[in-house]
């Protein structure tokens, strides 16, 4: 499921070549981090290879028959990078994009997201065209300086929890420190807890880890994350063999019968607030969840996630919270009417066309 609109990246890179950025003819151009929806003009789609540790944009882009790898490899004989968010981050892929290129590094993102800050940093290390602006974003190219933008390379981070020190990695969420709406959450959880459990959103594990530690009779907990590189970090972080890792979008629901749901679902995409993502998280609960399984959730005071609790539960409780966070209990899954035939039809129709 996808809530955010795709960048023009074709219209600008279209513009790039037309302002001289020159293409190989062979060898694999490395595409790196975009988002599902987008498309990349006059790239060659037999030499592309996405790189993208997110498993709906990796699920996007396999099925519209492109190569796709979770990490960047190599070599490449050229690459553009789809700016993220976060300046550390964006180095650090700008980064892996000069190593492994022995052609053109093109770097394209939203003004929103820092291009103009990294474009102005780029200029003093590299030898950089000029930007094309279009679309509220901007394009521009280097040759690439092989391992000379290796200070750039992003060093693993932590998390400390008391004596408990936690790895992550810049970019993902709460990299830096314990989110407080998961320690909330953790403290709140019943010690009673037993049977399957599924972490939905379980980024590199905190929650994941307290869960366990807090509730004996579990059985086998879940992690269910879509981003590859925070699964990686949890596969360090949760060590208990009762726990299983799964690299997939928890909005789509998998079929694992749980007796309880716990998470603290993401609300944004870049730095746009979608609540709708977090009740896409409480719909897919519901419909992994058994009859009488439950669900615990934290969410910002904010996010009205009251009616979808209603729609897709029987009963929801709001338990206490804090002044920045509400938690809710919901009991008793709700589970939508299968689609008719002609339904499901038109559904699958209507999501090719866009």
């Amino acid at each position: 499921m996808s809530f955010h609109e795709p960048a023009p990246r074709a219209l600008r890179l279209e513009l790039a070549v037309e302002a001289g950025l020159a293409l190989p003819d062979a060898g694999t151009i490395a595409v790196l981090h975009p988002r599902a929806g987008e498309d990349f003009g006059p790239l060659p789609s037999s030499q592309l290879q996405i790189v993208t540790p997110f498993a709906p944009d990796h699920g996007f882009f396999t099925a519209r028959g492109l190569a796709c790898a979770q990490a960047a490899e190599g070599p490449y004989a050229a690459a553009l990078v789809c700016l993220p968010r976060s300046r550390v981050e964006a180095r650090d892929l700008i980064a892996q994009a000069a190593a492994l290129t022995s052609g053109p590094v093109i770097i394209d993102g939203q003004k929103n997201d820092g291009v103009d800050a990294m474009l102005r940093e780029l200029r003093d290390r590299v030898e950089l065209s000029a930007a094309i602006a279009k679309g509220h974003g901007k394009i521009a190219w280097f040759p690439s300086p092989g391992a000379a933008l290796a200070d750039w390379r992003a060093a693993p981070g932590e998390a400390q929890d008391g004596e408990r020190i936690y790895r992550t990695l810049p970019g993902l969420f709460s990299a830096d420190g314990i989110d407080p709406a998961s320690a909330l959450l953790a403290a709140s959880l019943p010690a009673g807890l037993k049977g399957v459990v599924a972490d939905l959103g379980a980024g590199w594990g905190y929650l994941s880890a307290q869960i366990l530690a807090r509730a004996p009779g579990i059985a086998t907990l879940h992690l269910i994350e879509a981003d590859a590189r925070a699964l990686a970090c949890a596969r360090q972080n949760v060590t208990d063999p009762r726990a299983q890792f799964h690299w997939a979008d928890a909005t789509n629901p998998l079929k694992l019968p749980l007796d309880a749901v716990v998470m603290n679902p993401p609300f944004h995409q870049g730095r746009e607030a979608r609540p709708q993502l977090g009740a896409a998280f409480i719909r897919s609960a519901a419909a992994m969840l058994k009859p009488s399984g439950q669900l615990f959730l934290v969410a910002n005071r904010h996010l009205p996630y009251e009616q979808t609790l209603a729609e897709a539960f029987r009963k929801h409780s709001e338990l206490p919270g804090s002044p920045g966070f509400k938690i809710f209990h919901a009991e008793g899954p709700q589970r939508a009417p299968a689609a008719a035939p002609a339904a499901r039809a038109r559904a699958t129709h209507s999501r090719g066309r866009r």
